[in-house]
């Protein structure tokens, strides 16, 4: 009896070392609802409309996520007219090209093509990147003539293209993929899918507020060159992100860094 007491006391022993405790599994679970709440959450950016270079008299953008890193940037040196701008190149915080901008010179409409940017591209000539099987998005103003900030954007891939009933006046078949609406020149505007629901939105930036100390202090709205960019759960950044470029471009508003103001 006591031999079969022991051995049974040593196989309980073992069954507890090889399979895993309760606690640590509702660990594991815990941290992956964690997780997916955190993708379901939408990504908040602070876009500074500075090129990240920081020289004197450049106009590119800096990109920074809600962790205060940079996530995208844009270098140019001198804002150049329509004609003469050339390559815009979107990149990732390490400088990395992801997205290649392109206006299209005779268009009344301002169109801007985009252009996926393949790893070891950037250098190639403009013969190969402006290959429809590249091409992500065509985007223009919807009014020619008229001082509006709204925009379409067309997706190339033909996924987007749904029956959605908005567009603006004589609008091609298939619908836009996506719609700027608003007005961005005072950062207040919103990106529409084709299904008229929100994918992004961008808004005056504020800081400070309410504090201990000073209970009745309020927000200050900074510049127009310093805005807030709210991305949707699953609505691609790096997307928006060159939208915002682009229609940085096409409202014909001088750059004009700003400090902030008290309003």
């Amino acid at each position: 009896m006591c031999l079969l007491l022991s051995g049974s006391t040593s196989g309980s022993a073992s069954m507890s070392r090889i399979h895993p405790s309760d606690r640590g599994d509702g660990a594991r679970r815990a941290a992956r609802t964690a997780a997916e709440r955190q993708r379901q959450q939408p990504a908040v950016y602070t876009v500074w409309k500075r090129s990240s270079m920081g020289f004197q008299g450049t106009d590119g953008f800096s990109v920074y996520d809600a962790a205060g890193r940079l996530a995208f940037r844009v270098d140019n040196y001198a804002r150049r007219p329509k004609a003469f701008a050339g390559e815009l190149l979107l990149m990732d915080g390490r400088g990395a090209p992801l997205l290649s901008l392109r206006p299209q010179i005779f268009s009344l409409h301002d169109r801007w093509n985009c252009y996926r940017v393949a790893p070891g591209e950037e250098g190639c000539p403009d013969t190969d990147r402006s290959s429809s099987a590249q091409q992500l998005f065509s985007m223009r103003k919807c009014a020619a003539l008229q001082s509006t900030d709204d925009a379409e954007v067309h997706m190339s891939s033909a996924s987007t293209a749904t029956t959605s009933g908005r567009g603006c006046r004589a609008s091609p078949s298939p619908p836009p993929g996506y719609r700027v609406e608003g007005c961005f020149s005072r950062r207040s505007c919103k990106i529409t899918r084709s299904d008229g629901q929100e994918a992004a939105r961008i808004l005056r930036k504020k800081a400070g507020g309410p504090t201990a100390a000073a209970a009745s202090s309020r927000p200050v709205a900074l510049g127009d060159d310093v805005f807030s960019l709210v991305v949707r759960p699953g609505v691609d950044a790096a997307t928006v992100m060159a939208i915002v470029v682009v229609m940085d471009r096409i409202c014909r508003r001088p750059y004009a860094p700003m400090a902030c103001s008290s309003q």
